[in-house]
């Protein structure tokens, strides 16, 4: 099969709906915290806690089926993953309790890992690091539709029926994702280049990765940014709608300012990405989050208001899909053989940052929006610091620059 073949339309919007699965889980609930939290009598901090539980559950289930992909092929483990959790936010409609609405998000979770560290796998299999960074970058707006138009369903479904709909409407795409994926996507990770599921090759492979210091500096930095991203996930909906009296139905309508931000991004590095390299627009992603960090904390401490946070907030978030696209590509780029494993380490490593700092969050009495402004903040500073130390002066170093 020709790269032609494989770069239809139809193959790039089936991934972009896979991926599009995380973002719906996390993102079409958001409007709904106060609701759960009312209908289950529990306060809203509590509901919280199925975010980071959800993230918990990635970044565990990511470790898991990068391997499982590179032994048994990449289209099964997919199948297998979306299925389950799809099946499981059916079954979140019917739970009476915070603890089983905490146990099944980490097990969709954990499962609906499976597609997000396999499609990256997969496109390793077919591009090298430009083509794969800018592949990604076709596949990210795709997946901006979810984001966009995830907060607005959900502020909808709210308003006007039970929030249980969402979780109707979430299993209803992975039903959908499969037939696609089953239809649509090939196998591309062949027999005679699969790695045997041994534990100890598996654990050889991770510290293999863990070694290479600019490797560790591409996960560390685009997890800080995810960190980020996630404190405002964790907060942003109390702090829109709780402090700034946001309406309910509207708070997905600020989303597009932040995702519009995004989409931004994504086209930019779609477009230049070959004459300039994945490399600056990491640089290029970072820099500009550690500016938009900056003033996040400026707006904390000088009270601002609500625009100065709202637009700040959108700049800081609109860089995760530059910064983690790029990074992406330039770990895949350096593991051909084992791309689900690197892959898996990666996100685990970026959605165990999400969800640790999402807990710190989470552990907050949200009375400002201080605790969500300033732990973005710090994020993106620690971003800066760990790309600087680890990738690149050790990228220098080896090039003699």
């Amino acid at each position: 099969m020709t790269n032609a073949t494989k770069v239809n339309l139809l193959f790039v919007v089936t991934l972009g709906i896979l991926s599009m699965l995380p973002p719906l889980g996390v993102d079409m609930y958001l409007p709904a915290f106060l609701n759960i939290a009312a209908d289950l009598n529990i306060a809203p901090e509590q509901v919280q806690h199925t975010l980071t539980s959800f993230t918990f559950g990635m970044a565990a289930g990511q470790l898991f089926w990068g391997p499982v992909g590179d032994s048994y092929g990449r289209k099964p483990i997919i199948l297998l993953g979306v299925i389950v959790s799809a099946i499981t936010a059916f079954i979140l409609t019917d739970i009476m309790s915070i603890l089983n609405f905490t146990v099944l998000r980490f097990i969709q979770g954990f499962f609906g890992a499976a597609p997000v560290v396999l499609v990256g796998a997969l496109l390793r299999d077919l591009f090298n690091k430009n083509e794969l960074s800018k592949m990604m970058s076709m596949v990210t707006l795709v997946v901006m539709i979810a984001p966009l138009i995830a907060p607005i369903i959900g502020g909808y479904v709210v308003k006007f029926f039970h929030w249980h709909v969402i979780f109707y409407v979430i299993a209803a795409m992975g039903f959908l994702s499969v037939t696609l994926v089953f239809f649509i996507v090939p196998e591309t990770h062949e027999r005679d280049k699969r790695i045997p599921l041994r534990l100890g090759v598996v654990l050889r492979n991770f510290v293999a990765i863990w070694k290479r210091k600019e490797v560790l500096g591409y996960m560390i930095s685009s997890g800080f940014g995810f960190g980020g991203l996630f404190a405002f996930l964790t907060a942003g909906s109390i702090v829109y709608i709780g402090l700034y009296g946001v309406a309910v139905d509207q708070f997905g309508y600020f989303f597009m300012i932040n995702i519009g931000i995004m989409t931004l991004g994504s086209t930019i590095n779609g477009r230049i990405v070959h004459k300039v390299g994945a490399e600056r627009m990491l640089q290029l992603g970072l820099g500009i989050q550690l500016l938009s960090g900056i003033w996040l904390i400026i707006v904390s401490i000088f009270d601002l208001g609500f625009w100065p946070m709202v637009l700040g907030v959108a700049v800081f978030v609109g860089q995760n899909a530059l910064v983690s696209s790029n990074a992406m590509a330039s770990i895949l780029e350096k593991f051909p053989t084992m791309a689900g494993t690197a892959n898996s380490l990666a996100g685990s490593v970026r959605f165990g940052l999400g969800a640790g700092i999402g807990t710190l969050v989470a552990t907050m009495k949200i009375n400002s929006a201080a605790p969500m402004l300033l732990t973005m903040g710090a994020c993106a500073l620690s971003a800066v610091t760990c790309y600087y130390f680890l990738t690149y002066r050790t990228l220098r170093k080896k090039h003699n620059i």
